[in-house]
């Protein structure tokens, strides 16, 4: 154990900050949750346009048990259990971690909140929607993320990866139950398609989240450079 939270420091070190301050205002901004409610509102869009009102009241209530799993179970009952410092709070490291803009976090860190939300979040929508398109641009918005997280100096990298595998984990058995949910319910079988994915969602549709995803991040940057 002692020689993985070595191995964990270390890899904070070389991870996190930089000297650059364009980078750190990037990184302040992925790491604001409000940043990406353009992206949240085109995944409820292409939800809300495929499937019907009781599936679409069944996907929002699966989210939002999903994220009040991952959050209360991070921020209610591992991190005050664990006791495991923050590196910006942690005695003899806390000054050799580079803090961007006086940003330190809550005392404690394990493990990652953000990681937990984001990872979780990803794997449900992708599980729903069944493209490629949306999982790689869902699962990158988790990485980047996350990492941000570990630039910022507010989580060491294995607080950021037990995160993901748990919101991973819980993702996929809140899609199980809500797969099951839709048996009970009587939602009938989707027809393939080639127009549709085998969740039945508009291939067409699914487009515009990687473009909003892409756009979110341009305006990151140039608000950066100014």
């Amino acid at each position: 154990m002692d020689i993985l939270l070595d191995w964990d420091r270390r890899l904070l070190l070389t991870l996190n900050g930089s000297d650059s301050p364009f980078w750190d205002s990037v990184m302040m901004s992925i790491t604001q949750t409000v940043v990406w409610i353009p992206l949240a509102l085109v995944l409820l869009y292409i939800m809300a346009k495929n499937v019907s009102v009781r599936q679409l009241i069944l996907l929002v209530l699966m989210m939002a048990v999903l994220i009040l799993i991952t959050d209360r179970v991070s921020s209610g009952l591992v991190k005050p259990f664990v006791h495991r410092f923050r590196p910006t709070h942690e005695p003899g490291l806390a000054d050799l971690v580079d803090v961007c803009r006086g940003y330190r976090g809550g005392l404690y860190g394990f493990f990652s909140s953000h990681a937990a939300n984001t990872f979780g979040l990803s794997i449900f929508a992708s599980m729903v929607i069944r493209s490629t398109k949306s999982t790689v641009t869902l699962v990158s918005w988790a990485l980047l993320s996350s990492y941000s997280r570990i630039y910022l100096g507010v989580h060491y990298p294995g607080d950021i990866l037990c995160g993901a595998l748990f919101g991973m984990a819980v993702g996929v058995v809140l899609y199980r139950l809500y797969s099951c949910l839709l048996r009970k319910i009587g939602e009938p079988a989707q027809t393939l398609s080639p127009e549709r994915t085998a969740t039945g969602i508009l291939k067409r549709d699914i487009i515009w989240l990687p473009m909003v995803f892409i756009i979110t991040l341009m305006v990151i940057g140039i608000y950066a450079l100014l």
